[in-house]
């Protein structure tokens, strides 16, 4: 068993919104490993870090990855920082990956003000800079394919990944 698509990509990309478009199409579960483990900790990801520290939040998303590699065949979407991890970069060796490739301006557009990022506390358009300079080489590494996301809609995204996953089928 393994995912028919896993998407990763930053925040603001439209992970969460473009899987539902796809496991609607597909007919496919959707699962998101930010929301596993929020389930698992009882309590938002923000909270995570507040109480116990990116660290604990970083092996909590290492091991949700894994399982959702082993446990899900639908669409998968991977919290922004998730492939961070070396773990997980291997883990995803051999899966399709999409990379939702999103600029800054859309970015920040998408998540707003950054309520509930606990990443994006303090200037969120310089914040958001920062981390797509550090992960778009990470993305780009993991990814089998890349979609632009900047100026579409999440059924224009999706409708692309439908198409090209088929071709590569």
């Amino acid at each position: 068993m393994a995912p028919r698509v896993v998407l990763v990509g930053p925040m603001g990309a439209g992970k969460s919104t473009v899987a539902r478009r796809l496991g609607e199409h597909w007919g496919l579960g959707v699962r998101d490993t930010d929301q596993d483990i929020e389930r698992l900790a009882g309590k938002p990801v923000s909270e995570i870090f507040v109480d116990d520290g990116e660290e604990h939040f970083r092996a909590l998303e290492v091991a949700a990855v894994a399982a959702a590699l082993v446990e899900h065949d639908g669409v998968l979407a991977l919290g922004g920082g998730a492939v961070l991890a070396p773990a997980t970069q291997e883990a995803l060796r051999g899966h399709a990956v999409v990379y939702l490739e999103v600029g800054v301006a859309d970015a920040v557009k998408r998540v707003g003000l950054g309520h509930g990022r606990p990443l994006l506390l303090g200037n969120v358009r310089a914040r958001v800079m920062k981390l797509l300079e550090e992960r778009a080489p990470i993305y780009t590494a993991v990814a089998t394919i890349t979609v632009d996301t900047n100026g579409r809609t999440p059924d224009d995204v999706a409708a692309e990944i439908i198409r090209r996953v088929e071709e590569n089928a």
